[in-house]
């Protein structure tokens, strides 16, 4: 299935050459295949996104406020500086995601894979990290993003 999309902020994608708007796509379509898309800077919030392949998808800039991500694949998709805000990430993969400059705040992350994610300048604060996965070499990086100060 070819999609392409038309306009982020409006939400219009065209499917096989029909024009459908983008939330009653994902709602008919759950765990859609946007693998690659150029989402960035698009108005996703509350959207269920839940098990879509969104690899390697720009989302940069994208507001994902409260939207549903949980078990959705997001390896190597550009994150940076999207805003998601009380977004449900559970069990979702984000290897090798670039989530610099992104708020995280109050976003359940419980079991995700963040192994090689970017977490340079992320907003970690509040968010619920239970059993998510990093690897030792972003230690530094998600602590000072949950605010807390490293002495060395």
């Amino acid at each position: 299935m070819k999609i392409e999309i038309r306009h982020k902020i409006t939400k219009e994608i065209i499917i096989e050459g029909e024009a459908k708007d983008l939330r009653s796509f994902l709602e008919d379509n759950h765990g859609a295949d946007l693998h690659g898309a150029d989402l960035g800077g698009a108005d996703l919030g509350g959207a269920d996104l839940g098990g879509a392949d969104l690899g390697g998808a720009d989302l940069g800039g994208a507001y994902l406020h409260g939207a549903d991500l949980g078990g959705a694949d997001l390896g190597g998709a550009d994150l940076g500086g999207a805003y998601l805000g009380g977004a449900y990430l559970g069990g979702a993969y984000l290897h090798g995601a670039d989530l610099g400059g992104a708020d995280l705040g109050g976003a359940d992350l419980g079991g995700a894979d963040l192994g090689g994610a970017d977490l340079g300048g992320a907003d970690l604060g509040g968010a619920d990290l239970g059993g998510a996965k990093i690897k030792i070499t972003q230690t530094e990086a998600v602590l000072k993003s949950l605010g807390l100060i490293i002495e060395k």
